[in-house]
C-alpha cells in the first residue's frame, strides 16, 4: 500500500524505475551546474575576458542545435536508459579531463572549450532520452505527476549544483572536477539499473523523413505547435534575469546581498509553483491556462522592470518563476502525452532545445538592447511584447485556446 504522506500525495514515485532515473536526473543536473560554474571561474581566473565566458554557453549550445534531428532518432532508435547512462559516462570523462588539465596547470582556455564541446554534445543526446523515457516508466494517469516531480528535481539541482561548485572551487578546481566525476558516476550507475521497459515500437529507418519526424509532427499539431512556440517566444522576450547585476548595483542599489535575493528569487517562485503541481494537476482548461501564465510571465517581467524598490523586485522575479514553470509544465506534459512513442525522442529534442536555446537568445536580446537603450527599457519592452505575443497566439492558434484536458488532442 502506498504510504499516506508520500506515495499516496506523488503517485509517480510508486515507480521504481522512476525514482532511480530521477536520481539519476538530480545527479545530471546538480554535476552539470558544478561543472559549469568551476569552470567559469577557471576561464576567468586564465583570461578575464567576458567574451571568453560566453563562449562558454556557445559551444555547449551550438551541439544542441545542430544536432537535433540525431539526439531524437538516437532516443527513439535505441534504449534510453542505456542512451542517459553513455551520456553520464562520457560527461563524467569530460570532467576527468577537467581534473587532469586543471592538476597539469594548463593556463590556455581552448581545451576547457573543447571539452565543453564535448560535454554540450553528450548533454544534447541526453535531455531527449531522458524526457521521453518518463512516459515508459509511469501510468499515462499519473504523468503530469512525474512531470512536476521531475521539474521539482531539476530546480533543487539548479540551486544545489551552483552552490555546490563554488563552495568547491573554493578549495581548488581539482576537487571541485573530482566532486562532478564522482556525481557523473552515479548517476550513470543509476541510470543502468533502470528496469528495460517492455519495447513498444519497431526502432526507425534512418532517412531523410526520420531525421525530421519530430519537427514535421509539431508543425501538423497545432495545438502543440502554438504551446512550443508560445513558450519560446515568452522565452525569447524574458531574459531579465541576464540584467539582475545592472538591476542591483544601479537601480535598486541593494548590493551584492541584494543579488543574492534577486538571484534566487525565481527559484523560489519555480519550486512552489512545481509542488503545487506535484499534488494538484491541471486537469481543466489547459490552453486557457497556457496563456494566462504566460500573460502573467509577462505582466510580472513588465513590472519587474519598472520597480525601484528590492521586495517588489523579488516578488515580480517570485511570480515570473512560478509562471515559467506552470507554462513549462503544460508544454512539456502535452508533448509527453499527446506524442506517440516511435516518436517522442525526436519531438523531445526539438522541444528542449527550442526552450533552452531560446533562454541564451533571450539573455543576448536584453543585453544587447540594455547595452543601446538602457536596462529598464529592455525588461519592459520585452514583458509588454510578451503580453502582445499571447493576444497574437490567442488569434493564431485558436485550436490551444479550446484545449481543455491532456489527454485529448484536438
Amino acid at each position: 500500500m502506498p504510504r499516506p504522506g508520500i506515495e499516496a500525495r506523488w503517485p509517480a514515485l510508486r515507480s521504481p524505475a522512476f525514482r532511480r532515473l530521477l536520481l539519476a536526473r538530480l545527479a545530471t543536473v546538480i554535476g552539470t551546474n558544478a561543472l559549469i560554474v568551476a569552470v567559469g571561474w577557471q576561464v576567468y581566473d586564465i583570461g578575464r575576458s567576458a567574451f571568453q565566458l560566453g563562449l562558454i554557453g556557445l559551444v555547449q549550445f551550438l551541439p544542441a542545435i545542430l544536432l537535433i534531428p540525431v539526439t531524437g532518432t538516437v532516443a527513439d532508435r535505441y534504449p534510453r536508459r542505456t542512451v542517459i547512462a553513455i551520456g553520464l559516462l562520457v560527461m563524467a570523462l569530460c570532467a576527468g579531463a577537467l581534473l587532469a588539465i586543471s592538476l597539469a596547470g594548463i593556463d590556455v582556455v581552448w581545451p576547457f572549450l573543447a571539452i565543453l564541446t564535448l560535454f554540450g554534445t553528450c548533454r544534447a543526446f541526453l535531455n531527449p532520452a531522458h524526457q521521453s523515457l518518463i512516459p515508459n516508466l509511469v501510468p499515462v494517469r499519473h504523468l503530469g505527476n512525474a512531470v512536476a516531480i521531475t521539474t521539482i528535481t531539476g530546480r533543487a539541482g539548479q540551486a544545489i549544483g551552483p552552490l555546490a561548485g563554488g563552495m568547491l572551487y573554493g578549495i581548488s578546481a581539482g576537487v571541485a572536477h573530482a566532486a562532478v566525476l564522482a556525481t557523473f558516476l552515479a548517476g550513470a550507475a543509476l541510470a543502468a539499473t533502470i528496469p528495460r521497459p517492455a519495447k513498444r515500437i519497431a526502432a526507425p529507418r534512418i532517412s531523410l523523413q526520420s531525421l525530421t519526424a519530430g519537427f514535421n509532427y509539431i508543425w501538423n499539431t497545432r495545438a502543440m505547435l502554438g504551446a512550443i512556440s508560445l513558450d519560446v517566444f515568452a522565452i525569447l522576450l524574458g531574459g531579465a534575469t541576464a540584467l539582475l547585476p545592472i538591476f542591483a548595483r544601479d537601480i535598486l542599489d541593494a548590493g551584492p546581498s541584494g543579488l543574492g535575493i534577486l538571484r534566487g528569487a525565481p527559484a523560489v517562485g519555480g519550486m512552489a509553483v512545481a509542488l503545487y503541481l506535484s499534488v494538484w494537476s491541471i486537469r481543466n482548461s489547459v490552453g486557457v491556462t497556457m496563456f494566462a501564465t504566460v500573460a502573467v510571465f509577462g505582466a510580472a517581467t513588465a513590472v519587474f522592470g519598472l520597480s525601484t524598490n528590492l521586495w517588489l523586485s523579488a516578488l515580480a522575479l517570485v511570480v515570473m518563476g512560478g509562471s515559467d514553470v506552470a507554462s513549462a509544465y503544460i508544454r512539456w506534459t502535452l508533448v509527453q502525452i499527446w506524442t506517440p512513442d516511435e516518436v517522442r525522442g525526436r519531438v523531445s529534442a526539438v522541444s528542449s532545445v527550442s526552450a533552452s536555446g531560446s533562454t541564451e537568445l533571450g539573455e543576448f536580446r536584453a543585453g544587447s538592447m540594455a547595452a543601446a537603450f538602457g536596462a529598464v527599457p529592455a525588461v519592459v519592452f520585452g514583458g509588454v511584447a510578451i503580453i502582445g505575443i499571447v493576444a497574437l497566439w490567442i488569434r493564431w492558434f485558436p485550436e490551444l485556446l479550446r484545449v481543455r484536458h491532456f489527454d485529448r488532442p484536438v
